[in-house]
């Protein structure tokens, strides 16, 4: 049995590859699911009436909100 000398996994550079992943994943998540969700919450609190939405609550409609 002839025993030869492992090779070494390519380590180098390994660090900045795996970097310029983190940043790419969280640049996505940024552009695809932050900015859309926080438009959709400023959307809908924008016109929110607090007084209605009470006032809508105490009429008895939703019964489970009493």
């Amino acid at each position: 049995m002839a025993s030869g000398a492992l090779t070494k996994p390519p380590m180098h550079g390994l660090l900045v590859k795996l970097s310029m992943v983190s940043l790419a994943v969280a640049a996505f998540y940024k552009i695809a699911m932050a900015e859309p969700r926080k438009k959709a919450y400023a959307d809908v609190y924008r016109n929110y009436d607090s007084i209605k939405d009470f006032e809508m609550r105490k009429s008895d409609i939703f019964q489970s909100a009493k």
